[in-house]
């Protein structure tokens, strides 16, 4: 009988890739509902519903931060651990996730004192204004006390998808999407508490899902578990972890900056409507991009497992599934986008000009989505081989060499500034793919002859 670690190396890869991205897309997907929920409850809201959900979605950039500090440590640390399965060292492997078990309990009391103490500046920064202040400040005040649970429960629920528990990574978010999606309209509609109500549900549904989790990998069914020897901080087994989480921390914490850029700049030239339309638009953005997560994360440790068993095949083979898969959800959800824009708006809010206003923005904004397939597909194998440098520059050209600088730079060649902003997203993703491409197609075939000598 096989071990669970075995059948990554010997089951056929598609019939693999199925079975752990289907837990895992599911999973991304009722993650998602953790983001975009309180915003549907929130955007109606009798009378201050469109507000509000223009002062929560101001959080969104705090909230990216807390999640890319998650996505630092685990998405280093999980890849790691499978390669260390694949090498059949099971120590190294306990070493790691230990470790990063520690030091995102260490992450999560630093930022939940300075999301207290300086949380009000961030968000005048980051878009706020005098109609929005206070709804923002009502939510990240609650939502700082559950940094903790948001830390453990993405960053370690990585750790058990990395083992190829797919369907218990599942359900560690099921049963805090489902908690979520009970509580919010209770605390929101039926004890009044409005946007505080939102955070509060978010954060008691977190702390169950991290119980879980925390459970499951110091149980008998995982086959790495956190243990005391090996909780102590050593930068030897960190360090790797942390610079192979780079790409991913870099890319969900500039999504936070970019964030802050079209608030900023939507503000300047559109006001509150352009800044809530842009809640709105992030928020379809996840239906595309965690998805297809998702399905790369199942991916994962089929590539990391026969990277360190130098099983070159089936690396080749797993990427060559992964891109047609990635590919063809993204182009589906892109034709999707351009013919019924106003479906996905109307899930966020029900106020007429609202939707009016966002639904030709969500068709610019999305306009090069067809293509990110391909971005995700290379970025997370990447990760997944243990190319730490590679994943990072891919993730710095596509934000902050491009756009970010087209944010600022196209207003000004077009005639409305506000649809500028929005196509500076675009622009910059159809580039970056072009880029990732290239880059990817040389140093996959450099990693494949690497592992065949």
């Amino acid at each position: 009988m096989q071990t669970n670690k075995d059948f990554l190396g010997t089951e056929p890869i598609g019939r693999l890739l199925l079975k752990l991205s289907v837990p895992t897309v599911i999973a991304q997907l009722i993650n998602m509902l953790y983001n975009i929920v309180d915003r549907i409850y929130i955007g109606h809201i009798p009378k201050s519903g469109s507000l509000a959900l223009t002062g929560v979605g101001v959080c969104m950039p705090v909230i990216m931060i807390v999640s890319a500090f998650a996505a630092l440590v685990s998405s280093g640390g999980a890849p790691r651990a499978s390669i260390f399965m694949g090498k059949q060292e099971h120590d190294s492997a306990e070493k790691t996730l230990s470790n990063c078990f520690i030091l995102q309990i260490i992450i999560s009391i630093i930022l939940t004192i300075i999301l207290l103490r300086w949380g009000k500046n961030l968000l005048l920064a980051f878009g706020a204004s005098e109609n929005t202040i206070q709804y923002a400040v009502d939510y990240l005040h609650i939502y700082a006390f559950g940094t903790l649970f948001v830390q453990l429960t993405l960053g370690m629920n990585a750790f058990i998808t990395a083992q190829g528990f797919t369907s218990v990574s599942m359900i560690s978010v099921l049963i805090g999407a489902i908690c979520n999606i009970t509580l919010d309209p209770v605390f929101i509609f039926a004890f009044h508490m409005g946007v505080k109500g939102a955070a509060l549900a978010t954060v008691l549904s977190q702390a169950v899902s991290t119980i879980w989790v925390v459970l499951f990998l110091c149980g008998k069914k995982t086959q790495i578990h956190i243990r005391k020897d090996y909780l102590p901080l050593k930068a030897t087994i960190i360090l790797p972890c942390i610079a192979l989480g780079l790409a991913a921390f870099i890319m969900q914490a500039s999504e936070s900056i970019v964030a802050v850029c079209f608030n900023s700049s939507l503000l300047r030239y559109g006001g509150d409507i352009a800044v809530g339309a842009m809640t709105i638009l992030t928020s379809v953005m996840q239906f595309a991009m965690l998805p297809l997560q998702g399905i790369a994360q199942g991916a994962q440790p089929i590539s990391s497992y026969n990277y360190g068993a130098k099983n070159a095949e089936r690396v080749k083979k797993t990427f060559r599934i992964l891109l047609t898969t990635c590919l063809t959800y993204s182009i589906a959800l892109w034709m999707s986008v351009q013919l019924i824009p106003k479906v996905f708006v109307g899930i966020f809010t029900s106020d007429a000009d609202l939707v009016n206003f966002t639904a030709p923005m969500l068709k610019i904004y999305l306009g090069g989505l067809f293509l990110f397939g391909i971005q995700i597909a290379c970025q997370m194998t990447f990760t997944s081989l243990g190319k730490a440098v590679n994943s990072i520059i891919v993730a710095v050209v596509r934000k902050f060499v491009l756009l970010i600088p087209l944010i600022y730079l196209i207003p000004h060649l077009v005639s409305n500034p506000v649809i500028g902003v929005y196509m500076a997203e675009p622009i910059a993703d159809i580039i970056a793919v072009l880029f990732t491409s290239a880059l990817f197609s040389f140093q996959f075939k450099k990693t494949i002859a690497e592992i065949q000598n």
